[in-house]
């Protein structure tokens, strides 16, 4: 069956991906040819839509069923413009952190662009802007009225007299950012954001959360001190509703499409991306995976690359989680910082259930990424006593886990509650994601058996 659009008569063959379904030859090219430009309510074609020199419209009815083929639409709740809005905007992210990174690494560990909260953890003109980035599109494609965001950073450091520096270099950063806009389907501001617009930006995003409404959740540089050391971090968006997770994205700029990348180190991956000329498929440098409550899919698809359209469904592919549910077999992630977390207890409980292959140890949410994919099958996490989890380090990568075919609960088997504000409150003692209900059981009774000998 064809895609008829009136606007030219123009025919595109269907695209179909999915278990059981393949593509019929349906190109990057095909659509490029003839891209879409989608009708939202609310004026959302105002602001967002596929951008193509012929700028052609197709039937909202036939959009909705291929949006439904790639995770888009529900029978029950229709989040199609949400998710929509959410992936391009964690792309236009995550190509912004991207070209930080690389000045970040090549800069002494000194740079001001580097400053430190009170927890003496790092924050980089990169957690600022692309606050800024998605707070903006947020607003812009859905509405100011319609959007609440509890995110990370505030504008606190940034407003002081002696940081005009770093916020010179913030606002620089965000309008280079937004001048690309067009590229990822967004029309751009008609000028430059001033240092002020970009404060009442950032300041956006002050909901505090809690168990009734509606609002986002997002981490804008998770894994911090992977990214200024030029190794993996995330982005991390989720919309919360009523308590709930009903949608995560989660861009992973580092971490490669290809398994067999993993294998390599991360300064090898910058060279390789370096010598592969622009025009190639064959590098795929990082990439975004989303999921939405009840759809029982969750797809990933790579990063824009540099000079590149975004055009839906960019490539997407639907990922599951990995069928091994034998702990010997099993490959297990564990957080890089020893500061919030139990290395010695994890190493115990991985040797106490059987598992004997050397853990992945990575920056941020990139855990959950790897669990989702079938690259891992066990993520645990034991805090120290007195530190407390936050709902913007594991929302999204909870809900992607869960609709690829994993569990993710808390150490007695509970789901996490993100309705009690910024903390997961009520954790009972750590959080354990794994790729099966099988597999994860054998765990929480690892836990039960080994808790009592531990000293967290």
């Amino acid at each position: 069956m064809s895609l008829y659009c009136s606007s030219s008569g123009t025919k595109i063959p269907r695209i179909f991906f999915g278990k059981g379904r393949s593509n019929g030859g349906f190109t990057h090219r095909h659509v490029e040819a003839a891209a879409f430009h989608y009708k939202f309510p609310l004026n959302l074609s105002r602001h967002i839509g596929f951008v193509s020199k012929f700028d052609q419209t197709c039937s909202s009815s036939v959009m909705e069923e291929d949006q439904r083929n790639l995770g888009f639409v529900s029978e029950a709740e229709d989040y199609s413009k949400d998710l929509d809005v959410a992936v391009r905007a964690v792309q236009m992210a995550c190509s912004l952190c991207q070209k930080v990174q690389e000045n970040l690494i090549v800069r002494s560990k000194s740079d001001p662009q580097v400053q430190s909260k009170d927890d003496n953890s790092p924050v980089t003109i990169a957690d600022w802007s692309v606050q800024a980035i998605v707070s903006w599109i947020l607003s812009e494609c859905l509405g100011s009225k319609n959007v609440s965001i509890l995110a990370e950073e505030d504008v606190q450091t940034l407003s002081q007299t002696s940081s005009s520096g770093l916020l010179e270099a913030v606002v620089k950063t965000v309008n280079e950012c937004l001048s690309e806009a067009p590229r990822f389907g967004v029309e751009a501001p008609k000028s430059a954001l001033g240092a002020s617009e970009v404060l009442e930006i950032i300041s956006r995003c002050n909901s505090v959360g809690g168990p009734t409404g509606r609002f986002w959740v997002l981490d804008p540089v998770d894994g911090t001190l992977g990214f200024v050391r030029g190794d993996q971090y995330a982005v991390a968006l989720a919309l919360i509703e009523d308590g709930e997770v009903v949608l995560g994205v989660l861009g992973c700029p580092n971490y490669p499409m290809r398994k067999e990348w993993l294998t390599y180190h991360h300064r090898y991956h910058r060279i390789i991306s370096k010598l592969t000329p622009p025009t190639s498929e064959t590098w795929n440098k990082g990439c975004v995976l989303y999921a939405r409550k009840g759809s029982g899919r969750a797809w990933m698809q790579p990063l824009v690359q540099l000079n590149k359209m975004f055009v839906w469904p960019n490539y997407a592919r639907q990922v599951s989680v990995s069928s091994i549910d034998n702990p010997a077999l099993a490959t297990f992630c564990e957080p890089v910082e020893k500061a919030n977390s139990s290395h010695s207890f994890t190493e115990g409980l991985a040797h106490s259930v059987g598992l004997r292959k050397q853990p992945l140890r990575v920056y941020s949410m990139v855990k959950y990424a790897a669990i989702a994919r079938g690259d891992a099958e066990v993520f645990m996490k034991f805090p120290r006593s007195g530190y407390k989890e936050k709902i913007w380090d594991h929302a999204a990568g909870v809900v992607i886990i869960q609709e690829a075919g994993g569990v993710v609960t808390d150490a007695r088997g509970r789901p996490l509650d993100f309705s009690k504000g910024v903390y997961l409150e009520g954790l009972d003692r750590g959080i354990v994601a794994c790729a099966g209900a099988s597999l994860h059981e054998k765990i929480i009774d690892a836990v039960d058996a080994s808790w009592g000998s531990s000293s967290l």
